[in-house]
């Protein structure tokens, strides 16, 4: 449980800075912060995933509630407008809580009011409830409720228009609107309430996360209706907002479920906080997709993406106890690799899957080697896989898109101008930011551990040829690996090889050198390397993408969209990175002083938690202190690779047997 106190919920730059996530298992969510008061314009009761798990709508933007005392009238909500914020109803609140969802807490003349929101796993369903505690006598208690809906993509705003269908529709416990022909309806079933039917529109909502990004961030939202319910009849109420008819009568059974789902999910862990909250957190990223599960690799605007699923894979299924989703996953995406290479966009239906990616397909192997360290099922991959390893090794031997190749000194060779092919992305119009064209240090790190991977599946399976084959491969990368791309004068590797040219910044890239499984770099190298990025890049929030010293440095991130993705890979802080330099510390300096490290990093990470989306873990910090957090509030391998390296690294080797068995 994380809880915020009455100071922190009425003081608005603390409450407006902390935001909870709920979500839905095919890719819908709710979401705000904990005063109520969106800040973005992916804040909603009731964004719905109409292709799960794509296709997001927001169709519930939120409740505006009024608590009626006697006739008095006390106002819950808040809403940035124009200068001003308006209601001020943190002004009542207490307190908010996870518990295990949103639980906000009011007080007003003695009267105790709490609101819980939660999702239903597999529906585009959001359940509101409120109670209060005992009544004083004599006292009349109403609650206004008054829905404001925007029916927009979630990219998007919406804005006062004529094309809106104001008509609602009312029977005994469910109230419809259906504003616009092409979008879903949306369905509010609620407990016994005067309705008023006369809507209007709410005009100039104000986002400042969107503002702050550079964004379109005004919105107009149409309230159609409003509720009102007599607390003094009955002291729980609630409103079930829907894609589908239902009874506000399963209210509590849909509570209960959600309840006891989420207790099995942090069962195993609750020992630890850290990781049971990272557990908590890692569930919300598992969607379904047709056929299959994949993995949502951020909150609130990114999909389902190659690189990040194969990244986050191990963290979020197989730490966690559930290799038959990891199996679902790896099996799916094989059924997409194209010309050895893995799609880093899923495709939708109707769309073309998108191969701009060298690093994505080489993480696949790496998911593949977990899988066999969790679960040592080799014939599922001998059935579902190894075909297509094979064949991605060969296309990338005589070469596939982007001039992805082995080149003769049997490292991989990827890039051309104006693309960008590994995880450091960035792109605005024709400027790549961080040109990486040549042989990429942790793309020959990756290309080595898929050899090594597939000289052992070779091996097993008896085929002595490819063993033979990638064996030979291997050993000749690492011979050039290390002849290329050790820097002397620095302690540490080359970021790019290039020809002739070499990259000395230092970035955290070469950590994937030491932290796979299968490395190429001796002992004394290997701990050369870990102290400069130690020096250089460690912070209490992850890895910085760039040391501080180097020119190109830029420690804050914000700013309009070019400023930002100017400086997302140039010193920005990204917590996934700590996964591998967790792992490859115990594996440098023994397993004793690397859990001692891990266990101290830790736990200041742990104030992260609880100090922007509760529970999660955000997507980027920067890089100069105090690190604020940045980019999507929760991460898919921000969560994931944190979980795995505690779980692998700090809880001994017999929590992955327990994890591989359920137990």
């Amino acid at each position: 449980m994380i809880e915020m106190d009455q100071e922190s919920c009425r003081n608005l730059e603390t409450a407006l800075s902390r935001e909870w996530l709920e979500t839905n298992g095919i890719g819908g969510f709710s979401s705000s912060t904990i005063t109520g008061l969106n800040t973005r314009r992916y804040h909603g009761l009731l964004t719905a995933a109409t292709k799960p798990p794509v296709g997001r709508l927001v169709l519930l933007s939120k409740l505006e509630e009024t608590l009626i005392i006697d006739g008095r009238r006390y106002e819950l909500s808040a809403n940035q407008y124009p200068g001003v914020v308006h209601p001020e109803g943190f002004k009542y609140q207490t307190g908010f809580r996870l518990d295990p969802f949103p639980v906000f807490i009011y007080e007003v003349e003695g009267v105790r009011l709490e609101k819980r929101v939660f999702m239903v796993q597999g529906e585009n369903t959001t359940v509101v409830q409120y109670e209060i505690d005992a009544l004083p006598d004599g006292t009349e208690l109403k609650l206004e409720v008054r829905p404001l809906i925007a029916f927009r993509g979630y990219h998007s705003t919406t804005h006062e228009n004529g094309a809106l269908n104001s008509n609602v529709g009312t029977e005994e416990g469910l109230t419809t609107v259906k504003p616009y022909s092409d979008l879903p309806a949306l369905h509010l079933a609620h407990d016994t309430a005067q309705i008023d039917v006369n809507g209007l529109w709410y005009r100039n909502f104000q986002y400042a996360v969107e503002q702050e990004r550079g964004l379109d961030f005004a919105e107009d939202l149409f309230s159609p209706c409003a509720f009102t319910f007599d607390l003094t009849k009955s002291p729980k109420l609630s409103i079930i907002a829907s894609t589908e008819r239902r009874d506000v009568g399963r209210a509590d059974t849909y509570r209960k479920a959600e309840t006891e789902r989420r207790d099995l999910l942090s069962e195993k862990s609750k020992a630890d906080k850290v990781i049971s909250t990272l557990t908590s957190a890692a569930d919300q990223f598992i969607v379904a997709r047709e056929r299959c599960k994949t993995v949502i690799a951020g909150y609130h605007w990114f999909a389902d993406w190659g690189r990040d699923t194969m990244i986050a894979l191990p963290g979020l299924t197989l730490a966690t106890g559930h290799p038959e989703i990891a199996k679902s996953i790896l099996a799916e995406f094989a059924a997409h690799v194209d010309q050895g290479m893995l799609p880093n966009r899923f495709p939708d239906a109707g769309e073309t899957p998108e191969y701009n990616t060298v690093d994505a397909t080489l993480w696949f192997f790496e998911a593949v080697r977990s899988l066999l360290q969790y679960l040592n099922d080799f014939e599922f991959v001998r059935a579902n896989l190894y075909a297509v390893l094979t064949d991605i090794i060969d296309w990338h031997v005589k070469g596939t898109r982007y001039q992805i190749h082995v080149d003769r000194d049997g490292l991989l060779y990827s890039g051309e101008p104006g693309v960008q092919l590994t995880w450091m992305d960035a792109k605005v119009g024709d400027w790549v930011v961080t040109p990486r064209t040549g042989k990429a240090v942790e793309i020959q790190a990756l290309w080595y551990n898929a050899l090594r991977v597939m000289e052992h599946l070779a091996e097993k399976f008896g085929d002595k040829a490819k063993q033979a084959r990638y064996k030979t491969m291997a050993a000749s990368a690492r011979k050039s690996f290390n002849e290329q791309f050790w820097n002397e004068e620095t302690g540490c590797l080359y970021d790019v090889v290039n020809g002739d040219e070499r990259d000395a910044s230092i970035r955290p890239n070469q950590v994937l050198a030491i932290s796979l499984t299968n490395s190429m770099l001796s002992k004394d190298r290997a701990a050369s390397v870990m102290r400069v990025i130690e020096r250089e890049l460690l912070t209490s929030r992850g890895l910085r993408t760039l040391s501080p010293r180097d020119p190109n440095y830029i420690g804050r991130y914000e700013g309009d969209s070019r400023s930002r993705d100017g400086a997302y890979h140039q010193g920005t802080v990204w917590p996934w990175l700590m996964g591998p330099f967790i792992t490859a510390y115990v594996r440098t300096f023994s397993a004793n002083v690397g859990r001692k490290f891990a266990i101290a990093w830790l736990s200041t990470f742990q104030d992260h938690l609880s100090e922007a989306c509760l529970g999660q873990v955000s997507e980027i910090f920067d890089g100069d202190a105090p690190h604020a957090p940045r980019g999507c509030a929760a991460q898919a391998w921000s969560v994931a690779e944190l979980l795995r390296a505690a779980i692998e690294s700090v809880c001994s080797t017999t929590a992955v047997s327990q994890a591989a068995s359920g137990s």
